[in-house]
């Protein structure tokens, strides 16, 4: 075999290819907006309130300690190849758009007060960035790997939550711990510049009338939905809890699922 070679132009087709961006393009929208921290979170799933808590939690907790900084604040899933079993890129970017753009991330869970001191505004610094890799559902190695990548794009901070990354045996048993993904953090034996922002597992608490996490309020009531009945809520066409899941990711789902029944 022999002869010139000759690449090919790329032409992306996928329907939120606007929303994916890369080192040249994240670093100079960081740049233009002035901040002087950003904070990624990574999803490879539709977002319950308990998941955006963690990003909004990850932002307000920059802001509390670092005076007179701006924080951007970035909702960076993973727009490569996942399980089967996975909701497609397509409808999970759907859901986010919606969370973002009707300004309903945070509503009624962000620290109101604490964002106005700060003369900052989370839904005008929140940004929805499609980071086009894989999952290889690696837990806490695949978590390093993941700050690098982010590191990379011009991130300050990434935030690692319970069981990153994670996968369990064939038989559900887990593989390793809740927060081993973070605790490999502290064990690193290079240089890494981007910090991680470590946030534990959290849920809506009906005493407080909104998401906090779970180390914080023990003894109070969570609300809490199984990812079984989840499904069957949102395949049957219901809303489900809006304490658990805003009402405009599940109507994206719903969506998704009919269609996905239809082809079936």
């Amino acid at each position: 075999i022999g002869g010139e070679i000759e690449l090919l132009p790329y032409v992306e087709t996928r329907s939120f290819k606007d929303y994916i961006m890369y080192p040249e393009q994240t670093r100079k929208l960081f740049k233009d907006k002035k901040y002087d921290l950003i904070v990624a979170f990574q999803t490879r799933n539709p977002l319950h309130r308990a998941h955006e808590y963690a990003l909004v939690y990850g932002a307000e907790w920059l802001l509390r300690h670092n005076d007179n900084k701006k924080v951007g604040v970035v909702l960076n899933p993973l727009v490569g190849q996942l399980k089967g079993d996975d909701v497609p890129a397509d409808a999970r970017m759907k859901t986010y758009i919606r969370l973002i753009e009707e300004k309903h991330l945070g509503e009624g869970d962000k620290d109101e007060e604490l964002w106005k001191s700060k003369h900052q505004s989370l839904a005008d610094q929140v940004h929805l960035i499609g980071l086009d890799m894989r999952m290889y559902y690696g837990g806490p190695s695949e978590a390093v790997m993941h700050s690098i990548y982010r590191q990379n794009l011009g991130f300050t901070n990434f935030i690692v939550g319970r069981k990153h990354a994670d996968a369990p045996y064939f038989d559900n048993t887990p593989i390793w711990g809740d927060f081993d993904a973070q605790e490999i953090f502290n064990n690193l034996g290079g240089e890494l510049l981007i910090k991680p922002v470590n946030v534990g597992f959290a849920a809506y608490f009906e005493e407080l009338g909104r998401v906090g996490l779970v180390q914080e309020n023990k003894g109070k009531t969570a609300v809490n939905i199984s990812g079984t009945k989840m499904r069957e809520l949102l395949n049957a066409g219901e809303i489900p809890d809006g304490r658990v899941m805003r009402a405009c990711t599940a109507e994206v789902l719903i969506d998704h699922y009919r269609k996905a029944a239809n082809k079936e």
